[in-house]
């Protein structure tokens, strides 16, 4: 079996048993909770989608180890092509559910573990490349959803991992056994984890050799004994558990965020990527850093999209959609947003082969790509927050809209147009506020400024990868600069 549908792929989460808490209890049934199910969703349109033939060319790759068909969020990219569909893919997935997916960090983790395990297994005699890929071809011929993890609390941010007052701040390896290591430790920030079947531990930033246990990489099931996970607030959250379709602004579609504790878990010799060789730290963390801000040129435009879309609507409805700045904003949001998707393109079409066979994007462009990302949908949502109107943060509830006495009175004066429903207009402004205030905000927005790193961090890479020296001399030869 190489491709799932969406209901065999809840089924199978459905028939895992991973520890779950949230609000001070264990959720005994993760699948049909009302907060955690619209994440579920997200996840399921990523195997919905690839069964459409519409689709099939962006959604799927013929995996080149299997030679069956997969889904591309398992694939190993093989071209600049296949990384130029990664991110068209990734914008018709944003727009198909105006939230995170959460497929990205797994993919993404797959192609910098698979290149970085070819360069360890060269240097040290090691046989990662090869424990990676049998792991990657039973996620490709089984069709599982992969969490990437690489965010570590870290403690005193002026430490390094070995120096930490608690040595359990970064995730370490506790003990080396013959038939495997076990580790302690967490990851933060994790969307994907709740509906993931697997996840790639890697560290999270360059190592020294005294973090030699912190230098480790691996991949373990979601349920294994050990792993527990404890769901994140988001703004609005415990609005899905009153029952309104208007309120939650998205009803079916959504993404939680947990932070993933690893309790003296064991890893198996053959589930081992890394292990000490901390000088490949470092490539593993830019490698997959790069790749996943290439991701935020697909994802975070097609949820624009879906924000841009809104905001017109609401122009609409409020009958302002032929005033000149109406107009004008709207075309500054596009510009904003093309211009994202620009950056994702460019960094896929200058992608160059690694040692390994796989394409690596260019980190120059894809930390532009990632930096322009820290900004512009910031600008997007305030845009459309000015043109929703006042109206999107002060509307009733849906219960004050249905309710028997009052009702009428809010269907008479927060009327927009003749033509539109009291009720379709709140709903669009409530899909707003969703994306720019709601539980979609943490995807949109803080997402958008510290995911795949924070913007500072994108900052060093430029100044890393320009060469300044270069466009000096450019400059000198041009104006007959002699020295």
């Amino acid at each position: 079996m190489a491709l799932m549908t969406g209901q065999q792929y809840i089924e199978s989460i459905r028939a895992m048993h991973p520890q779950v808490y949230m609000f001070g209890k264990k959720i005994e049934n993760p699948v049909d909770d009302p907060i955690l199910r619209p994440s579920l969703n997200s996840v399921r349109m990523t195997y919905d989608l690839a069964q459409v033939e519409e689709y099939q060319d962006l959604m799927t790759a013929i995996s080149p180890y299997t030679g069956e068909r997969v889904n591309r969020f398992t694939h190993i990219h093989q071209s600049t092509d296949d990384l130029i569909k990664k991110v068209k893919m990734q914008r018709l997935l944003g727009q198909q559910t105006a939230s995170c997916f959460q497929r990205c960090v797994g993919m993404d983790a797959f192609n910098a573990v698979f290149s970085t395990t070819f360069e360890i297994d060269r240097a040290h005699g090691t046989h990662y490349h090869e424990n990676f890929r049998n792991f990657m071809i039973m996620c490709q011929n089984k069709d599982l959803t992969v969490d990437g993890a690489m965010t570590d609390p870290k403690g005193d941010r002026s430490k390094a991992p070995y120096q930490q007052e608690d040595p359990d701040l970064f995730l370490r390896a506790v003990e080396r056994r013959e038939d495997g290591i076990v580790v302690r430790g967490a990851k933060a920030h994790q969307t994907g984890a709740l509906n993931s079947h697997e996840i790639i531990v890697m560290p999270t930033q360059s190592m020294k050799p005294e973090d030699k246990d912190y230098a480790v990489s691996f991949a373990v099931p979601m349920d294994a004994e050990g792993i527990f996970m404890v769901i994140g607030r988001q703004s609005c959250d415990t609005r899905k558990l009153e029952g309104s379709e208007m309120d939650v602004g998205n009803p079916e579609f959504g993404g939680v965020e947990a932070l993933v504790i690893f309790d003296d878990v064991f890893v198996p010799n053959d589930r081992i990527f890394l292990n000490g060789e901390t000088e490949f730290a470092g490539m593993m963390v830019e490698r997959f850093a790069g790749y996943h801000r290439q991701s935020y040129g697909g994802c975070k435009v097609g949820v624009g999209d879906a924000l841009i879309g809104a905001a017109a609507v609401a122009a609409d409805y409020n009958g302002a959609a032929k005033a000149s700045h109406i107009k004008d904003k709207l075309i500054e949001m596009n510009h904003l947003n093309e211009t994202l998707f620009s950056c994702g393109i460019a960094c896929s079409a200058e992608g160059k082969p690694t040692d390994s066979g796989n394409y690596m994007i260019d980190l120059l462009l894809a930390n532009v790509c990632k930096q322009n990302i820290t900004r512009f949908p910031y600008e997007i949502v305030r845009l459309a927050e000015d043109i929703a109107g006042g109206l999107m943060v002060t509307a009733p509830s849906e219960k004050d809209f249905k309710d028997e006495k009052i009702g009428p009175y809010i269907q008479k004066y927060l009327k927009g147009v003749d033509s539109v429903s009291t009720e379709n207009r709140l709903r669009i402004l409530r899909f707003i506020e969703n994306l720019a205030l709601g539980t979609a905000a943490v995807g949109y927005r803080t997402e958008s400024l510290h995911g795949a790193g924070s913007p500072q961090a994108q900052r060093i890479m430029i100044s890393r990868q320009v060469d300044m020296e270069y466009k000096k001399n450019l400059a000198k030869r041009l104006a007959h600069v002699k020295e």
